[in-house]
């Protein structure tokens, strides 16, 4: 406690100390001579920053207008000279600054009627002669701060930031300011190299000037450098010239920083106000005789600076120049925006402070007490995730509480999307889509006749999952809801199915065995007659005197013979083609459609149908199958063809029936396609030709096709499927060549 109040007392002994020396200097006097009146910008601003360093100081600024912009007749002048010999008189100064050129040349025309012998500093000339202050005798009370505008700079950078300029403007009036920077004006246009055009106005009113500018001109620009006073001689306040500049079609390039914020674009400027603390450091340096000798020196206060809302509007990038620079008029930064708030935050941040703590704490007893329940519950999840089979339960609402990771994969989403959900939420997922539909099914939860579902994995690959959906209660929070299992059965399913089909394919060629030991039977019993009746035809031309014999019955004897040796080739080809193979063998696809045709000739022939079969040259049309199945499915659609031109035929709509058979190579495939004119199949039931027992037929047994299917892709390795043409349907059977 003693040393805190040792600490105090001490602190405040030091500042006593230190304000009460700075107070014990002796007070210096300084008369500045405004060349404007009270409230022209660019005077204000350079004493503001006068002011501003002098306020830290001891030293005491005291400021005369001179109003110079408004009246300036010698009269006047005349006046001010008596007005200000009287403030010189009445008060003491120890140095008189000059603000710009119209106060200089005040103070060093009339310096003798004055009585001005202190040091005299002039702020803001752009130009000043030696020579001048000679002629005065004033060459060792003279310094000053000169004030140079970056004209050559800003050139460059316009050109820069402009690359395809084509003409700049630039804007200086006829006063004595403007005078002097005309001088560097002509220099830096002389040095201009770029191909552009220049013009360069210093005389112009100041209505023809807003006209001038208030249409948009492409690739040109304007470099203001100074404008108060127009052709007229009138003075124009700073809120006219700032209005001209924001309503100007083309960027307005400036000097200072005068009418930043106010309409121009910006540029290499110098910081007026700066220029008012550079000066008033050198005054002081003057005052405590640091500075033994006169002092003339240019001011460097340039700064890049760009209005943001202007470099929008014109499309340029301020970033090319390589210099360092800083926006104005940029949007508010989220800092800016809610300093209010920010304040507040850090005013209650104390208490913040001890209620986070608290919270802190709280959380922290939360989490140990819950770290037991986190471990279990993961364990469960690593569980459940080993779990083969998908895996979902729901809360009573139907929300999905959680899910195994075989879950997640069969809806292809994580869990963190599908927690907290309900399935239909997810409806455009073809696969919830298929679950929602069965699960409505589960009303009376000990019926799972119908509990098996087709799903589509990652890899597009149909999985059969059977489904198994249980009631759970939890006593603890008091909630119930659904766990739905899914077990996959894919492998026992399609092995079912493998062999149900083999069973039915051995069911057919059973039934085909059959019915060739029949055909057979029949065959055997044809043929014992046909070799009576070939035996007499042969004995009649044995036995009858060849004398005797004439053309006609000779001719009559070999028509038995044709005809008996026809009928027995036929018997012996139905008898071969209506046994099945015992296995698969090397064939020629066009033999077999060949030999086919010719089993089926006659009915063909006799329904007035008319077959075109096209065989591409030099094709490879040898497969390994199952000949006389495949020979069955073909004439198994033809003969469909056949009944379905017979009827069109009755309904008259056709006049001739038509077959086309076409069969060429595809790669390493074979291709068959077999069309005909019989009016299609109708849409209702194209997509279900191919299932067992679906006929479109009144006395058909619906196995036909659904063997055929069979036949082709199960047991050769194939595909048939039918599409609908112009005049009827188009059978297209594709089978691998062998090579």
């Amino acid at each position: 406690m003693r040393k805190s109040i040792f600490i105090l007392l001490s602190t405040f002994l030091l500042l006593n100390t230190l304000t009460t020396s700075l107070f014990a200097k002796e007070i210096k006097n300084v008369l500045i001579i405004n060349s404007y009146h009270k409230g022209f910008e660019w005077s204000d601003k350079v004493i503001a920053g006068m002011e501003e360093f002098f306020y830290t100081t001891n030293i005491d600024a005291n400021v005369l207008y001179m109003d110079s912009k408004r009246i300036a007749s010698e009269n006047y002048f005349d006046k001010l000279t008596e007005l200000y010999d009287l403030q010189l008189k009445k008060h003491k100064y120890d140095l008189v600054v000059a603000v710009d050129k119209f106060a200089y040349a005040f103070i060093l025309q009339n310096s003798k009627e004055l009585d001005i012998t202190q040091p005299i500093y002039f702020i803001g000339l752009e130009q000043y002669s030696k020579d001048e202050i000679k002629d005065y005798g004033l060459e060792k009370q003279v310094s000053g701060m000169l004030e140079k505008r970056e004209i050559k700079t800003n050139i460059k950078i316009i050109k820069k930031l402009y690359p395809t300029l084509k003409k700049l403007y630039i804007l200086n009036d006829q006063s004595a300011n403007g005078d002097d920077s005309h001088k560097f004006i002509e220099e830096a246009i002389e040095e201009i190299t770029d191909k552009f055009e220049v013009e360069y106005i210093r005389k112009i009113k100041f209505d023809d000037l807003i006209d001038k500018f208030s249409t948009y001109k492409e690739n040109e620009a304007l470099f203001f450098v100074r404008f108060y006073n127009d052709s007229t001689g009138k003075l124009y306040p700073n809120y006219e010239i700032a209005s001209f500049m924001k309503n100007a079609k083309i960027p307005v390039f400036v000097t200072d920083d005068l009418f930043i914020k106010k309409g121009a674009i910006g540029g290499k400027l110098v910081d007026i106000k700066q220029l008012g603390r550079n000066s008033a450091k050198e005054i002081k340096k003057i005052m405590e005789n640091k500075n033994s000798s006169v002092s003339i020196k240019t001011d460097d206060s340039y700064n890049y600076v760009f209005d943001y809302e202007k470099v929008r509007e014109f499309n340029i990038n301020p970033n090319i120049l390589n210099e360092k620079f800083k926006y104005v008029n940029a949007p508010l930064s989220f800092f800016e925006k809610n300093r209010l708030f920010i304040d507040f935050v850090f005013i209650i941040s104390p208490f913040l402070v001890f209620l986070i703590l608290g919270l802190i704490h709280n959380l922290y007893l939360r989490i140990k007490s819950s770290k037991k329940l986190k471990q279990r519950m993961q364990f469960d999840k690593v569980l459940l995730d080993s779990i083969k089979s998908p895996i979902v339960w729901e809360d009573e609402k139907g929300f999905i509480v959680d899910s195994n990771a075989k879950f997640d994969e069969l809806l292809e989403m994580s869990t963190n999307i599908i927690k907290g959900k309900k399935l239909k939420d997810f409806i455009e997922n073809g696969n919830v889509k298929k679950l929602l539909s069965l699960l409505k099914t589960f009303v009376d939860k000990n019926c799972f006749e119908s509990n098996a579902i087709v799903l589509k994995s990652k890899d597009n690959k149909e999985h059969i999952y059977m489904i198994d959906q249980t009631d759970y209660t939890e006593d603890i929070y008091r909630t119930s809801g659904t766990v739905v299992v899914f077990t996959d059965v894919t492998k026992e399913k399609l092995a079912l199915r493998e062999k149900i089909k083999h069973q039915e394919f051995m069911i057919q060629q059973s039934k085909l065995a059959e019915i060739g030991e029949i055909f057979s039977s029949i065959a055997h019993q044809w043929k014992t007659p046909l070799l009576e009746i070939t035996t007499i035809a042969q004995e009649q031309i044995y036995t009858t005197n060849k004398k005797i014999i004439d053309e006609k019955n000779n001719a009559f004897v070999n028509d038995i013979m044709v005809q008996v040796r026809y009928m027995g080739e036929t018997i012996s080809d139905f008898q071969n083609f209506i046994m099945p193979s015992k296995r698969k063998v090397s064939f020629n696809i066009s033999e077999a459609v060949t030999k086919m045709l010719e089993i089926i000739n006659h009915n063909i022939k006799y329904n007035y149908i008319k077959t075109n079969v096209q065989v591409q040259k030099d094709a490879n049309l040898n497969i390994l199958g199952y000949k006389n199945e495949l020979m069955q499915i073909l004439l198994n659609i033809v003969n469909n063809a056949k009944d379905s031109i017979v009827k069109r035929r009755k309904e008259k709509r056709i006049k001739e029936g038509i077959i086309n058979i076409n069969i060429r190579n595809i790669q390493n495939d074979v291709l068959i396609q077999i069309e005909d004119n019989g009016g299609g199949i109708p849409k209702e039931h194209i997509k279900n030709i191919f299932k067992p027992y679906y006929t479109t037929k009144e006395n058909g047994h619906g196995i036909g096709l659904y063997m055929a299917k069979l036949i082709i892709e199960d047991k050769m390795d194939g595909t048939i499927e039918v599409e609908n043409t112009n005049n009827g349907a188009m059978f297209s059977i594709k089978l691998g060549a062998k090579l």
